[in-house]
């Protein structure tokens, strides 16, 4: 049998490649995949050389959904046929003279994972593209209970894109007022479509007035999720005195810098929020996933077959996919 993987070089040229796929060890599982999330920020970040997860070529991807075909006879959590969501492809994949680093791997047609590692059944209700796009909801939600947010507190998102949008879902679950901030009038849209308060163009609006407008004095939390180190200026002044800041975006491996005096004055706490607060958190998003609470399926703008995910990947790389938010890619 063989696995198909989408792999990156060092030089940024993507290609969908065939390798052997091994029997699982003892204590591990053959997944079949049926979709693959796109990470934007995090995978890009990667393949552009600003966040280091080893070297090339790369298999990249963190997060997919697919159905269990073996299981090793160590193995009882799992039983072939199930299906699961799953963070990292173990599989190792030799491609010529070359290792592939898998650093997650989830962007392959098979995956053979630890029955013991971060690998979960579905729940029912919940379909598997949605599904294939866990983490970004779950990085925000674990943000969001980082920063205690509750009932009736004011927050804004700087940046809306599915990190941020993660965030907002779940902060609006708790009972807060939500303020959406973005330069892309698609995101904004999707954000009044998962129950935004109020929504500010970044572009066309004076960002602190109206912000001061909706809550005098400033949120009460603020989320920055650009990953951008300029947009921090911007958000720090949208925070009340005494109010919160909660760093989501991921700024990679550079120094960043800002002005010390706005959040000092402010004396604002600080919130770094890394990861997708592991199984209860994801756990806990696909609950609400399953229920319709969240509806992350609206978040899905671009479903690719896995033959079309190189040149969706080499697009994405140009910037020529500003309007995209939630990508996923067809394995089965």
């Amino acid at each position: 049998m063989k696995t198909q993987a989408l792999i990156c070089t060092d030089n940024q040229e993507f290609s969908l490649e065939e390798f052997d796929t091994p029997a699982p060890a003892p204590d591990q599982i053959l997944v079949r995949n049926t979709f693959s999330g796109v990470s934007v920020g995090t995978e890009f970040a990667v393949i552009r050389h600003t966040l280091d997860w080893g070297p090339f070529p790369v298999c990249t991807g963190y997060q997919a959904v697919g159905i269990v075909e073996t299981v090793g006879h160590n193995v009882t959590k799992f039983k072939s046929g199930d299906k699961v969501y799953y963070r990292r492809n173990f599989m190792p994949m030799q491609w010529g003279a070359q290792k592939v680093n898998g650093c997650a791997g989830t962007h392959a047609s098979h995956a053979i994972i630890p029955a013991a590692a971060e690998v979960e059944v579905l729940p029912s209700g919940v379909d598997d593209a949605t599904g294939a796009l866990f983490v970004m909801p779950s990085v925000g939600y674990n943000a969001v209970n980082m920063a205690g947010v509750q009932m009736g507190d004011v927050v804004a998102f700087h940046a809306v894109g599915p990190i941020g949008l993660g965030a907002l879902v779940a902060a609006r679950l708790r009972g807060a007022i939500t303020i959406a901030i973005d330069l892309n009038p698609k995101r904004l849209e999707m954000a009044q479509a998962l129950g935004a308060d109020h929504v500010i163009h970044a572009g066309e609006e004076d960002v602190k007035a109206r912000v001061d407008a909706i809550t005098p004095g400033g949120a009460d939390v603020v989320f920055e999720g650009s990953g951008v180190a300029a947009c921090l200026d911007l958000a720090f002044p949208l925070a009340r005195r005494l109010g919160k800041f909660v760093f989501l975006g991921n700024y990679g491996n550079a120094p960043i810098s800002f002005h010390f005096l706005v959040p000092h004055g402010k004396q604002l706490t600080a919130f770094f929020p890394c990861n997708d607060g592991l199984a209860p958190c994801r756990a806990a998003v696909l609950r609400n996933i399953a229920t319709g609470a969240i509806p992350w399926h609206k978040t899905i703008t671009h479903r690719v077959a896995a033959t079309e995910a190189p040149a969706l990947y080499a697009a994405i790389n140009r910037n020529a996919m500003p309007d995209m938010l939630g990508a996923v890619i067809q394995w089965d």
